[in-house]
């Protein structure tokens, strides 16, 4: 029978290897997470948030725009078409809602003072003057982020922002269509078909011009579970150095 000092020994020795392996795997699963949070793609740049800021816009002033010419446009044409775009610019706003709250972007809350004075402009007019307003405000609004749509969608590199410039084409070229359906389209007044310089502050020269608001943050899974692994085998060693010194 061994002696009760050499068993006492014995246990503490099998308690110290239980103990330092356990610290080893803790560690190695704390490294793991560690590492897998830097892991998700791009990052979203200029480009990115000039789309997801405009369609959001263009929801704040429109929706409200789309129900007053609903009430109160002289054509029914035209109170059909307020009464559709309201109705679809609802939908769009929840997908943009969804996909800021997905990347974590912070979208305006209210329309802009130059869109504001657009519905004061409705909110003042009447008759034939409000569906002439009506129509040529929105087709030259929704001309404008038209081709911010087109730029971003060719060059993001985020799924989510691909995804949201893919339904915003199809809401967009539908709204146009449905505001010349009724006549009131003054073509002279519609502005060139002209790309601006990357250097012009408009939407599109953003979109075109992707500046990156911030470096891109990505970790290979390989890099990951390599770390993790070697965490392990550092560990495992250590241990068997010190059960070899026991």
């Amino acid at each position: 029978m061994a002696p009760l000092d050499s068993v006492r020994r014995r246990r503490g020795h099998r308690t110290h290897r239980v103990a330092v392996l356990l610290v080893t795997f803790l560690a190695g699963l704390v490294v793991l997470p560690g590492m897998a949070v830097a892991a998700p793609g791009v990052q979203l740049n200029a480009a990115d948030m000039t789309l997801l800021n405009g369609v959001r816009l263009a929801g704040l002033w429109e929706m409200p725009a789309g129900t007053m010419a609903a009430e109160k446009g002289q054509s029914a044409r035209v109170r059909e078409v307020g009464a559709e775009i309201a109705r679809q610019h609802g939908v769009l706003d929840e997908l943009v809602v969804q996909a800021a709250n997905k990347l974590g972007a912070t979208l305006p809350t209210d329309p802009t003072t130059e869109q504001k004075g657009w519905l004061t402009e409705m909110q003042n007019a009447s008759g034939a003057q409000f569906d002439q307003i009506f129509v040529t405000r929105l087709r030259l609004a929704h001309g404008k982020i038209f081709p911010v749509i087109g730029a971003v969608r060719a060059s993001t590199r985020d799924n989510t922002v691909r995804k949201l410039a893919d339904e915003a084409n199809k809401f967009v070229g539908d709204h146009m269509a449905m505001l010349e359906s009724t006549g009131l389209v003054r073509w002279q007044q519609m502005p060139p078909a002209a790309i601006p310089a990357a250097q012009n502050d408009s939407l599109v020269a953003a979109a075109q011009a992707g500046a990156a608001s911030g470096p891109s943050v990505g970790v290979s899974t390989t890099v990951v579970w390599a770390v993790f692994l070697l965490a392990l085998g550092a560990g495992g060693y250590a241990t068997w150095r010190i059960t070899r010194r026991s």
